[in-house]
């Protein structure tokens, strides 16, 4: 039986009980002009409808595959959370979908994204939402909706959850990888910006041995506090590769270089026949690898199958096109590198030579 003594006089409301139906509404407002600066062919809509709508033939294909990838930013959330730098995690959240799919040659079309908190601050909302779109904007594809759920219970003060879903397309028959891959083919790194979003579980314990705050200057960039520098967004790199596979060079895969490092990534795209053979002493990992390791008593292999180490993207491509390549990926601001083959495979399935300087 319900306590009439214990209600409140008009009755009891959904905001009462911890969710702020107007504070959606004004967090929907609010990030309007940033979705609108998304929009592609294939993709007009408003947001605030029931589900996105794409018009493939409007984005120009003709008979193509569709190419889905989701993902989260893992517990780099934290960093952001608990330095209160939240506008570069959206672009993290959408890099981490649209790498998984260009790397299977495909063009990323649009993006939904889902956000979840337990009192929905606008400010907070709307900081995030933008870093989405502008990730968006980096990738060409259009921020096509999403979902904000206010879970008063399941989150506690600032905390909250990002989700992110991205489809893409590619004709049909151009899919990476290709059927001639083979060995001799040249493997060419793309390099990371970062850590990028993985590990971050191993970066916060070897933060906290450190003793050092988020607001402390980072010793690997000392100009940055050390939250500012751990969050340097995941680099995205649909543009330059589109433009390479398009410009017909010989490109037979494309790993991202993510969570499980090179060891359990580089097989993803290689037939079985197949190894990977990386030269480590051609790789220049960004001073926050060397930092991570020597802070944190980090052997190399640990490293190798933790982190990126400065590799975010691993090229197979046929040997005369690697140095077109490498040009072509420095006209779109991107550094690239050989720094390996493909052999027949005998054992493991990628292997190391040289010594990672860290």
């Amino acid at each position: 039986m319900v306590d009439s003594a214990k209600l409140p006089p008009n009755g009891l409301s959904y905001k009462q009980a911890g969710v702020d139906i107007d504070a959606g509404n004004a967090l929907v407002e609010a990030i309007k002009p940033a979705v609108k600066s998304t929009r592609r062919p294939g993709a007009d809509g408003e947001i605030g409808g029931f589900g996105g709508l794409f018009d493939l033939k409007a984005a120009g294909f003709a008979d193509p595959v569709l190419v889905a990838a989701n993902d989260g930013v893992g517990t780099k959330l934290r960093i952001a959370i608990d330095a209160g730098v939240n506008d570069t995690v959206g672009i993290d959240l959408v890099a981490m979908c649209v790498n998984d799919i260009v790397v299977q040659g495909a063009e990323p079309l649009f993006f939904l994204d889902y956000f979840a908190t337990g009192a929905l601050d606008v400010a907070q909302g709307t900081a995030i939402v933008n870093g989405i779109a502008e990730g968006c904007r980096q990738a060409g594809c259009a921020l096509l909706g999403g979902e904000t759920a206010e879970m008063p219970g399941m989150y506690h003060g600032d905390d909250y959850d990002l989700a992110g879903f991205a489809v893409g397309a590619a004709e049909r028959g151009t899919l990476l990888p290709r059927a001639d891959i083979a060995a001799g083919d040249t493997l060419v790194a793309i390099a990371s910006s970062g850590v990028h979003s993985n590990g971050y579980s191993l970066v916060r314990k070897i933060v906290d041995m450190s003793g050092l705050g988020w607001s402390d200057p980072a010793p690997f960039a000392p100009s940055q506090s050390l939250g500012e520098a751990l969050l340097a967004p995941t680099k995205i790199y649909v543009k330059p590769v589109l433009a390479s596979l398009r410009a017909g060079l010989g490109i037979k895969a494309l790993a991202h270089i993510t969570g499980g490092g090179f060891q359990e990534n580089i097989p993803r795209v290689l037939p079985k026949h197949l190894a990977a053979s990386v030269d480590l002493d051609a790789i220049v990992p960004p001073k926050v690898f060397g930092w991570l390791a020597r802070q944190g008593g980090i052997e190399t292999t640990e490293m190798l199958r933790t982190f990126n180490c400065g590799v975010g993207m691993l090229v197979a491509i046929a040997s005369d096109d690697a140095e077109k390549l490498i040009s072509l990926l420095a006209e779109h601001g991107e550094t690239g590198t050989i720094v390996g083959t493909l052999t027949e495979r005998t054992g493991d399935p990628v292997r190391f030579s040289g010594t990672l300087a860290l």
